[in-house]
């Protein structure tokens, strides 16, 4: 009980909200879209960070070099989405309501 408290609390007071999808008009983006998907989707992004590389592993045990970028989207609703790419293919989608 003390867990399931805690873990309340600490989403409560969370400003940003983790997504599985992100709504563009009619169409849904998801996690492992790629880049050219997305941009077909939603268009152009408000900004296009590039945030530098990451090294992963592969299935077969061999290190590569992916790119990291961010894309924003927003004001929507009042809501601003940010959607992470590893190597082009969308990993993350946070969203943070606006001031």
């Amino acid at each position: 009980m003390k867990r399931f408290l805690a873990a309340s609390v600490l989403l409560s007071c969370s400003n940003l909200v983790l997504a599985d999808s992100l709504r563009c008009g009619s169409a849904l983006v998801t996690t492992d879209d790629t880049t050219s998907e997305v941009s077909a989707k939603c268009g152009e992004p408000v900004s296009r960070d590039f945030l530098g590389y990451k090294q992963i592993v592969d299935s077969f045990g061999y290190t590569n070099e992916v790119a990291i970028e961010e894309w924003a989207y927003g004001p929507r609703s009042g809501m601003y989405h940010f959607i992470r790419f590893e190597g082009n293919r969308l990993k993350r989608i946070t969203s943070k309501r606006g001031n």
